[in-house]
């Protein structure tokens, strides 16, 4: 028997797959797989790594995914205009 707290019954951890980070990111296929490879031009140590959920299958914990959107969010609003 599997227990849960209300706290994990009200607010789940997700996983959530590659279309769905694909729209929630707005990068696409390829600009998600450079984030999250070390040899990479493109990686980005902060974008959240995949978790494994089978031989050939992955999913991503949709909080951290979007810890990740409002980091970029409050970045950008930082940033100097130039």
């Amino acid at each position: 028997m599997i227990a849960y707290s209300n706290d994990s019954l009200l607010n789940p951890t997700r996983i959530i797959r590659l279309p769905e980070v694909r729209v929630m990111t707005g990068l696409s296929r390829s600009g998600i797989y450079a984030r999250i490879n070390q040899n990479s031009p493109g990686f980005d140590p902060a974008f959240p790594q995949p978790v494994n959920l089978g031989v050939r299958s992955v999913g991503w914990v949709a909080s951290e995914v979007e810890d990740w959107i409002n980091a970029q969010i409050a970045n950008s609003r930082r940033a100097p205009r130039g």
